[in-house]
């Protein structure tokens, strides 16, 4: 497990194609950051790869970073922790607006639940 911190946020690498993202508190996501974030992802895990979103802190994106933020074919499944009712919403309002993308998405309360989501799907779907 190691970390690594870019200059919007930590990403750990979990195992080969796992990864957890936490996002700094008063950053605002755009097309370049989403660019180095697709490109550290790509450079780091294992395809298909999955991601778990931990929304400990408040942050937003602009638009054009909306809509490109999970637009990359190798992520297979996202897990997205939130702590708040506006972190939810943000978070359901993101995937109403990439609906047509058909993300494999899951939002949880806990993080021990939505790591468990993540292995155990990656399990079931190995054992295919």
């Amino acid at each position: 497990m190691h970390t690594y911190t870019l200059p919007f946020g930590d990403i750990t690498i979990l195992q080969e194609n796992l990864a957890e993202v936490v996002i700094f508190d008063g950053i605002i996501m755009d097309e370049d950051m989403v660019n180095d974030y697709h490109n550290f992802l790509l450079l780091n895990l294992k395809p298909p790869f999955s991601l778990l979103i931990n929304k400990k802190f408040a942050y937003c994106y602009t638009f054009e970073a909306q809509l490109k933020i999970v637009d990359l074919s190798q992520i297979d499944k996202m897990a997205v922790i939130v702590y708040t009712n506006l972190a939810e919403m943000a978070t359901q309002s993101l995937i109403n607006l990439n609906n047509n993308k058909n993300w494999n998405i899951k939002i949880f309360h806990d993080r021990d639940s939505a790591l468990s989501w993540l292995q155990n799907t990656e399990i079931k779907k190995e054992a295919i």
